[in-house]
């Protein structure tokens, strides 16, 4: 289970999206994965070589092709904020921690906000590197109990229609939201919505991190459903990559701490190519990143989608 780093907040997470392959070898399937690098506490990352990474896919050894820094001409980045259409209408306390940090991002991410509304993602405007404009869609949530539907059928709504056809940038979500699937309420990590959102995701190549925040409705307060909602939510982002972000089980007074991190985060991703080893067809494959550095943190995907010849995945 992932908490977050600020505030007395203990932090264990992955991020970095999993793309899909887009090619196949004598040796196995060009693939790439996301990697995040950070220092302890907030120490500047330490420098990470490409010799210093070792790549499992499946348990089995894969030779690494790429390691390229996310900077530059390289920092493109595309962004959704993804907000609970069932959250407490307290989150409005939020909204300023939500603009500053849209604000502070740089040209290069362009930025949608969406609304969890009846199992899809609604956008309130494309996606854009005008960040002004895109605050103008940014409000409260309805916070109508159950108007979600399943924040699981939203991922993977947005992940099915992400609102651009650009491959060579990031693609990455920020959920908030309190994650009970009110279609499946016990705790149950091979849930098949969590699973499909996290298979959707996967073929999109999206990196997904979540902030809890409590939704309206009874079956939302209970300690066992807060539990479930922040694992499902962690089994989600570790799978992609992401980060997950929560303060015990009520609801945080600021997300600044969160975001400012997700910030530090977004700032110093890598690009890892390897050869990830193939069956001959489409299929998830559980991925494994270790890199021999004293003092690196590594966020890496726990999983990647495996399409040989950019086959799609079923």
């Amino acid at each position: 289970m992932k908490k977050p780093m600020a505030m007395a907040l203990l932090a264990a997470g992955t991020l970095l999206p999993v793309c899909t392959a887009v090619a196949q070898s004598e040796n196995g399937v060009p693939t790439q994965a996301i990697v995040t690098i950070m220092g302890k506490d907030k120490e500047v990352p330490p420098s990470v070589r490409q010799e210093d990474i070792r790549v499992q896919v499946n348990g089995k050894q894969s030779d690494i092709t790429d390691w390229t820094p996310l900077k530059g001409d390289r920092a493109g980045l595309e962004l959704v904020i993804l907000i609970d259409g069932s959250a407490r209408t307290s989150l409005g306390r939020t909204l300023d921690d939500i603009k500053h940090f849209v604000q502070s991002l740089p040209p290069t991410t362009k930025v949608g906000i969406a609304y969890m509304e009846y199992g899809r993602a609604a956008f309130t405007a494309p996606l854009t590197a005008d960040h002004a404009q895109a605050l103008k869609g940014l409000r409260l949530p309805s916070g109508n109990p159950g108007s979600n539907a399943s924040p699981y059928f939203c991922l993977s709504d947005l992940a099915k229609h992400w609102p651009s056809k650009d491959q060579d940038v990031r693609r990455e979500v920020v959920m908030i939201t309190d994650g009970v699937d009110r279609y499946n309420l016990r705790f149950d990590p091979s849930n098949p919505y969590v699973q499909s959102a996290i298979k959707d995701s996967l073929r999109a190549g999206l990196v997904v991190h979540s902030i809890y925040w409590l939704d309206q409705g009874f079956v939302d307060r209970s300690m066992y459903q807060t539990n479930a909602g922040q694992s499902l939510l962690s089994i989600v982002t570790q799978a992609t990559g992401g980060y997950s972000y929560w303060q015990g089980t009520g609801n945080p007074v600021s997300l600044q701490p969160f975001l400012e991190d997700l910030g530090r985060r977004l700032e110093n991703q890598y690009e890892l190519g390897f050869i990830a080893h193939s069956k001959g067809k489409p299929e998830i494959a559980n991925l494994k990143i270790k890199v021999n550095v004293p003092g690196a943190k590594v966020d890496s995907p726990g999983q990647v989608s495996v399409a040989p010849g950019g086959a799609a995945l079923n």
